[in-house]
């Protein structure tokens, strides 16, 4: 008899990602639904909206066009690499060269997995604020890094906590990896963070990825800054921009890292062993998205919006009162306090059972998400009415 795989050890990577906590409530959620249970479900990030009319019709032009049928470009057709570089001279007044500062990717998580792999070693420090989304903190893990992870009760602390890891440590991080607005806490920050980060990762010769995900999604007049707006910003740093909220391109997995021409022309030489580049008629419908839908993208956040005043509301109706979020498409509460010794997965698990309302634990995010859950904001306002009604029930039992 030969051994058989199951012999071995677990796979090298493999064995170094925690089980998915996410996957808890996923199985839970698809039991109840099995059951016939109507859960709502306010888990998972994934944009309900559908993808704007002008960039499908292209899409199925394009595909029925066989010279895009062939492998396309690693790094990104031209024209789209040209229409992002415009939108940022438009929306941020930045400059950057189609060339050599902007590369396509097939979404963010792409971006980063990948852009870690380039430009991290056994050991090299990647500090990231803590919670975070979980490819901020096992990316690192898979290129071998070390992740450092910062609690971000506020901006204010997470930079006072990197200022003191500057002071403290022999060995200055590699990398600074941010996210704003931040998911899963929804915190946003100012121009006045952007600059303080990139004058320390300046003068300690840090690199710095910014993961622009949630760019368009703000509310109540708040304006994000691109961090490259920051002067300097492109010596040390690069920015991860992705079609899917913006434009409801979730599932068509286009993104863009720009900036920093050492860490982008990694990615590309990475990426050029990896992969021919997106799908060329996406590609050629995502210049359409960024040539014609600006319009598009404030209907999308306007959506949002009144999705999170209704989440909002009806939640402090049912007796538990959030903070409404100045960006992302997220709610980040506090778990209340009677049920707080339960921790974030024991509670999501009950509300899933009683209220069958489905939300991510804080603890999938890492140690410091502990204490709450996070609300996506991807059902209708009537589905999220249904919701805190329910939730205000279990809560009054």
């Amino acid at each position: 008899m030969g051994m058989s795989l199951t012999d071995h050890d677990p796979f090298y990577r493999i064995a170094k990602l925690p089980p998915y906590v996410f996957a808890v409530i996923n199985e839970m959620r698809a039991r109840a639904r099995a059951a016939q249970q109507d859960v709502i479900d306010l888990g998972m990030g994934n944009p309900d909206g559908a993808t704007p009319r002008a960039v499908v019709n292209k899409l199925a032009e394009a595909a029925r066009n066989p010279r895009n049928h062939r492998y396309s470009v690693s790094r990104g057709i031209p024209r789209l690499r040209e229409e992002i570089t415009k939108r940022y001279k438009a929306n941020y007044n930045v400059d950057l060269d189609p060339e050599t500062e902007a590369i396509v990717t097939m979404g963010a998580k792409d971006a980063l997995a990948h852009l870690l792999f380039a430009v991290i070693g056994p050991g090299d420090a990647v500090v990231s604020p803590n919670p975070a989304y979980p490819i901020h903190q096992y990316g690192v893990l898979m290129a071998e890094g070390h992740a450092c992870l910062l609690p971000m009760p506020d901006a204010a602390a997470f930079l006072s906590g990197l200022e003191d890891l500057y002071r403290r440590s022999s060995q200055p991080p590699q990398l600074i990896l941010i996210s704003f607005p931040h998911n899963p806490t929804t915190l946003c920050v100012e121009r006045a963070f952007f600059q303080a980060v990139i004058n320390l990762a300046r003068r300690h010769g840090t690199m710095v990825v910014h993961d622009f995900a949630y760019a368009d999604l703000c509310f109540d007049g708040y304006r994000a800054p691109s961090i490259l707006e920051i002067e300097g910003a492109k010596e040390v740093a690069v920015e991860i921009f992705s079609m899917s909220k913006s434009y409801n391109m979730a599932g068509w997995r286009i993104g863009y890292c720009l900036g920093n021409r050492e860490m982008i022309a990694a990615l590309a030489r990475i990426k050029s062993y990896l992969d021919y580049g997106a799908f060329q008629p996406i590609q050629i419908a995502s210049i359409i998205a960024l040539r014609e839908c600006e319009e598009e993208t404030k209907k999308i956040c306007a959506v949002y919006q009144k999705r999170r005043d209704v989440l909002v509301e009806g939640l402090r109706r049912a007796g538990w009162p959030v903070t409404p979020p100045r960006g992302t498409m997220f709610v980040w509460a506090p778990i209340p306090e009677r049920y707080r010794a339960l921790g974030s997965l024991g509670f999501a698990k009950l509300l899933l059972e009683k209220a069958l309302v489905a939300v991510s634990p804080g603890i999938g995010f890492g140690p410091h998400g502990e204490g709450f859950v996070r609300f996506a904001l991807v059902e209708n306002e009537s589905r999220i009415r249904q919701a805190t009604r329910s939730i205000r029930q279990f809560l009054g039992q």
